[in-house]
């Protein structure tokens, strides 16, 4: 809990973000660095930051170079802001920037320090490619060499398929599946029909466009490059359309998920600024919206639960701290890693059996009003780089609390590794 009535409130001030683009498109050529650095440059621009010191920054990504091993940083002395600012890397799948976000949320309400910023980058188009340990061993046999010869020798080791490169692996190591693998399973495991995958897919895509068409992100989204709006989202896709589509994961006729209603590659970043009441006060900032609650679950993917499915489990969780129904909120915020992810844990959270066998309750937590879902759209339409999504998600929460004046958000992120990271805010 971040907010128990004796510690500080946490107050989400503004949030910044480059367009999400389908990797090996716009932003091919482009580093970790140069998306996240935009990212920062963005929020430093809109919140007339420039030359200030943050009390923190904390960022990630997921797919990252052995350069990157100081991109918060890096990140940070490009942004704009004072080289007094400090900056850390860290790094939850594709809960990265939501829990960076906690993080400096956390300090913030611990009085540790007055104002921080959150985020994440990630890009596919550049993604650390390497070759074979053996190749390596012989690279580092020859550099700890002392003399000619023994420079020499390790070449001999050589063979042609020493040369064939390494692209990062997207497999679970404990599974062998991918995510898209695994999430097939979850969704016969929970009778999660094609046709209702491809209809919330389809919402998100209009919900997508209508935000832009109405200039909804014009203050969230700062253009890239040549992009000025996410390019994934399809204005002309019809449920005709989505349906037509194969599946990807389960090419056999029980698949269900297909390139339509999944999240495809994306390379962006996003940034989002918290700080204390006074703080932003004095700085003249607005206070949109604040971070109350947050909660992170795993579950045994192995051999017990689907590899997508620990957000029920923390949602269910901070709720019971929270002393809140699943009902009592205005939006929900739920990442669409696929569109069945979403569909099951909803179900799941309907099931009487899974709500008292597995979350430990009296009945089930019962459904949600669909029409409060993403409602500027998802990540189906708007794209999921990986370490990105969760400070979008919350910008774009904090705006919609902010818009109404009231009420409350719930935020949900599933993640690699059986985890999900959720979130609760509300308006200022």
């Amino acid at each position: 809990m971040l907010h128990d009535g004796r510690s500080v409130r946490v107050a989400v001030v503004g949030g910044s973000r480059i367009p999400f683009c389908r990797s090996h498109s716009v932003y091919r050529k482009c580093t970790n660095q140069d998306l996240m650095t935009a990212a920062l440059q963005g929020l430093v621009n809109k919140l007339d930051l420039r030359g200030q010191t943050m009390g923190d920054v904390a960022l990630g990504a997921v797919v990252k170079h052995s350069r990157d091993w100081n991109l918060a940083r890096e990140s940070v002395i490009d942004s704009g802001l004072t080289l007094k600012t400090p900056g850390m890397d860290l790094q939850r799948a594709c809960g990265t920037s939501i829990e960076a976000a906690i993080l400096i949320a956390n300090k913030i309400s611990l009085g540790q320090i007055d104002c921080g910023i959150a985020g994440g980058t990630d890009t596919v188009s550049d993604a650390p490619i390497v070759f074979r340990d053996e190749f390596r061993h012989i690279l580092l046999d020859v550099h700890a060499a002392r003399t000619a010869m023994s420079r020499i020798m390790p070449w001999f080791r050589l063979r042609p398929r020493h040369f064939a490169p390494q692209f990062p692996g997207v497999l679970e190591p404990r599974t062998g599946l991918s995510m898209g693998e695994s999430m097939e399973i979850t969704a016969k495991q929970w009778d999660v029909q094609r046709e209702h995958q491809d209809q919330l897919a389809l919402a998100s895509h209009v919900k997508a466009a209508a935000a832009y068409d109405a200039g909804w992100y014009d203050d969230l989204v700062v253009p890239f490059m040549d992009a000025e709006e996410d390019n994934n989202i399809r204005r002309d896709t019809t449920f005709e359309k989505l349906q037509k589509l194969k599946p990807v994961f389960d090419k056999s006729a029980d698949g269900t998920m297909t390139a339509g209603n999944s999240t495809p590659l994306t390379d962006g970043a996003a940034a989002i600024l918290l700080a204390n009441e006074d703080w932003a006060r004095k700085k003249n900032l607005p206070i949109l919206a604040y971070l109350t609650f947050a909660k992170v679950a795993a579950v045994n993917f192995i051999n017990e639960e689907g590899l997508l499915m620990a957000p029920a489990y923390a949602v269910s969780n901070m709720l019971k701290q929270a002393d809140l129904n699943l009902q009592d909120f205005d939006f929900y915020e739920i990442h669409e890693a696929f569109a069945a992810q979403v569909i099951a844990t909803l179900k799941a959270w309907q099931s009487e059996k899974f709500c008292r066998e597995k979350l430990g309750r009296n009945q089930a937590m019962g459904p949600i009003d669909l029409s409060r879902l993403n409602v500027k759209g998802g990540s189906v339409a708007i794209g999921h780089p990986f370490g990105a999504t969760g400070a979008r998600v919350v910008a774009t929460m904090a705006k919609l609390l902010s818009e109404k004046g009231s009420g409350r958000g719930l935020i949900s992120v599933c993640a690699a590794g059986g985890m999900g990271v959720t979130a609760i805010m509300e308006a200022a």
